[in-house]
C-alpha cells in the first residue's frame, strides 16, 4: 500500500514552485512524481518588493500575497496528483516550506517569515497541509535553517567515506555525511545575486549553463572584495538568506571599482559561489571524498566545473543516485511532513543549532474530497 506524501517549495531564486509527490512505503523513500510551475514576471516582482530589506510592506499587499501563493500552491500540488493519475484521497498529506519573505535568525528577537497560506492550501485540496516548518527551530534555539540536511542525511548517507551534498538555489548550503554528528550550513549565495546582475544587464532571469559568466574575466580586487565579509568567517550554524546578500550589498562591493564590464562582474560572481562553497567545504570537510549537487545551480555547467577544479574531488549530480536535483528540496519537505505527523523530530541541532530536537510545523487538516 502506497505511503504518499506531497512536498512543495518555493526557494529563494523566486522562480517558482517545486512539487513532488514521494512514496515512503516499505522504509524506502521513491519519487512519483514532480510538477514545477513557474511564477509570472508580476507576482516575481511583488514577491521581491515585499522582501526586501527595510521594505515598507502594507498589511493589505501581504496577506494578499500569502492568499494569492496559497492558492498557487494548491494548484501546484492538484495539477501534480493530476500529472500522476493520484486521487487526493490517498495522500496523506502535504508538506509545504512555503516563500520564504524574510529570514532573520539573530537574537534578540529571531524570527524567519513565509507565505502562502496553508488554511488555503487545505482548503484547496482537500488534503492535510503541514507547513510553517522552521519557526518551532528557532523557538528552540536553532536558525531555522538548513531543515534538508536530515533529508540529506536518509538519503545519500554513507559512513563509510565523507560525502557533501551541496544545494545550490538562490542560496548554497552544504551538508557534510560521514561517521560524525551531520553538519550542515549555508555558505552564502549561491545563484541569487547571478540571476539579479543578469536580471539587470541583460533582462533574462538568468545565465543558462554559466555561458555569459564564461565570457568574462575574473576580477581579483572584487571577488577579494566579496570574499571578505564577516559572514564567511562566522562558524556554522549559521543561515543567511537574499535579506543579507541582497543587491544593495553587490552595490556597495562594486562601488569602488567603478564601471567593470557586466561579464567580468558576472565571471566574478560565479567565481565567488565556487569559492565560498569550496571554502566551507575544505574548512569543515576537508577530508571530503565525493560532493553531490542538486538544486538550480547543478545545471550550471560553468559553476560545477569552477566548483570541481577548486576542490580536486569529483563533483557530480544527485541524478547519479537515482534523484534528479531539481526535486530533492521537494521531496525533503514531503518527508518533513511525513516526520510531524508522526510526532518525530524534523529538525538536526547539530546543523541548525537547536537546543533539542523539535517536532516541526503546524497541522491543518484537510477534508479529503
Amino acid at each position: 500500500m502506497p505511503d504518499l506524501y506531497v512536498g512543495l517549495i518555493s526557494g529563494t531564486s523566486v522562480d517558482g514552485i517545486d512539487a513532488a509527490l514521494v512514496d515512503f512505503s516499505d522504509g524506502a523513500i521513491r519519487l512519483i512524481a514532480f510538477h514545477y510551475q513557474p511564477f509570472g514576471e508580476e507576482l516575481r516582482s511583488a514577491i521581491y518588493r515585499i522582501s526586501q530589506p527595510n521594505q515598507a510592506v502594507h498589511l493589505k499587499e501581504y496577506g494578499e500575497l500569502d492568499c494569492r501563493l496559497g492558492i498557487l500552491f494548491g494548484d501546484a500540488a492538484t495539477a501534480l496528483l493530476a500529472k500522476a493519475n493520484i486521487d487526493a484521497s490517498r495522500v496523506n498529506a502535504i508538506g509545504s516550506h512555503g516563500q520564504t519573505i524574510y529570514h532573520a535568525p539573530e537574537p534578540p528577537f529571531p524570527f524567519t517569515l513565509q507565505i502562502g497560506d496553508p488554511n488555503v492550501i487545505a482548503e484547496c485540496t482537500g488534503i492535510t497541509t503541514v507547513a510553517d516548518l522552521r519557526r518551532r527551530d528557532i523557538a528552540a534555539g536553532g536558525q531555522g535553517a538548513p531543515l534538508v540536511p536530515a533529508f540529506h542525511s536518509a538519503v545519500f548517507g554513507d559512513s563509510t567515506q565523507t560525502r557533501v551534498i551541496v544545494n545550490i538555489g538562490g542560496i548554497a548550503n552544504i551538508t557534510v555525511l560521514n561517521d560524525q554528528p551531520v553538519i550542515g550550513f549555508d555558505t552564502g549565495p549561491g545563484n541569487g545575486l547571478m540571476d539579479w546582475w543578469c536580471q539587470r544587464q541583460r533582462q533574462q532571469a538568468y545565465d543558462a549553463d554559466g555561458a555569459w559568466a564564461a565570457t568574462g574575466n575574473v576580477h581579483a580586487g572584487l571577488l577579494a572584495a566579496l570574499l571578505d565579509d564577516r559572514y564567511f568567517r562566522s562558524p556554522p550554524p549559521k543561515s543567511t538568506g537574499k535579506e543579507y546578500f541582497s543587491s544593495a550589498w553587490l552595490t556597495e562591493k562594486l562601488q569602488p571599482f567603478g564601471d567593470l564590464p557586466p561579464q567580468d562582474v558576472q565571471a566574478t560572481l560565479c567565481q565567488f559561489t565556487a569559492d565560498s562553497i569550496a571554502a566551507a567545504i575544505l574548512a569543515w570537510a576537508a577530508e571530503t571524498r565525493q560532493v553531490l549537487v542538486c538544486g538550480g545551480g547543478a545545471h550550471n555547467g560553468h559553476l560545477i566545473g569552477l566548483l570541481e577544479k577548486a576542490l580536486n574531488v569529483p563533483v557530480e549530480s544527485t541524478a547519479r543516485f537515482g534523484i534528479d536535483p531539481d526535486c530533492v528540496e521537494a521531496m525533503a519537505f514531503a518527508w518533513l511532513a511525513k516526520r510531524t505527523l508522526q510526532n518525530q523530530a524534523g529538525n538536526l541541532p547539530s546543523v541548525t543549532g537547536a537546543k533539542t530536537p523539535v517536532t516541526l510545523g503546524g497541522i491543518y487538516p484537510g477534508n479529503k474530497r
